[in-house]
């Protein structure tokens, strides 16, 4: 995809403990390298120092108002009249468009635990979203419709790391569904970096499974 000069973009880590995001402008693109000035610190306003091989989350807007996000990296840097770092820009297919709801729910498996009282029990979901998840059930569950339930979700990346989300949710409704019984369930009180965690899972997730859809 070619994106055009002076398109803002947003990054964000994906391979630190923290989440960091910064703000920066297209300079220039050959092929699949993108040309970027000089980053800012979302919070701190201060220029970053990106070193090579730092992976990333981009995102940014067209002038049609859609959104887009992508996996990048830092290839090195190029000096000039104007300084910019280099960074990979992936195939057209690898772009995923970025719903205009809040959280994109996704399709997929996930372990999760689930503490009900002093008990642990294991699930899988069948889908998953920032925002709250659907558990597969193969048995009656030891919850029900309006109970609050504490979830330890494994959120493991492409790059082998894995991720522990705990959170409380509220279980919405236990059904049935094209012959799977489901629970639904909300996520409350969530902080911020899990909520990015579970972001960047289901980013992944979703660039696989169009993958796999090929």
């Amino acid at each position: 995809m070619e994106l055009k000069i002076g398109t803002s973009l947003t990054l964000e880590t994906t391979n630190t403990e923290q989440v960091e995001k910064y703000h920066c402008k297209v300079v220039e693109q050959e092929g699949h390298v993108i040309f970027i000035d000089y980053p800012v610190n979302a919070i701190t306003k201060k220029t970053a120092f990106l070193v090579d091989g730092a992976q990333f989350r981009a995102s940014f807007m067209t002038e049609d108002k859609i959104s887009y996000a992508f996996n990048t990296e830092v290839l090195g840097r190029r000096k000039g009249n104007i300084p910019t770092i280099m960074i990979l820009c992936p195939p057209d297919e690898e772009f995923i468009k970025i719903q205009r709801r809040e959280y994109v729910r996704v399709n997929t498996p996930a372990d999760v635990a689930v503490q009900v009282n002093d008990s642990f029990y294991q699930y899988v979901t069948d889908d998953i979203s920032a925002g709250g998840m659907a558990l597969q059930l193969r048995t009656t569950p030891p919850f029900q419709d309006g109970d609050l339930i504490h979830l330890t979700i494994v959120l493991p990346y492409t790059n082998g790391d894995i991720r522990y989300v705990k959170t409380d949710a509220n279980v919405v409704r236990v059904f049935e569904k094209d012959n799977k019984k489901l629970a639904s369930l909300q996520f409350t009180e969530t902080d911020d970096l899990d909520k990015q965690y579970i972001v960047r899972f289901c980013f992944e997730r979703q660039l696989l499974n169009r993958k796999n859809a090929k």
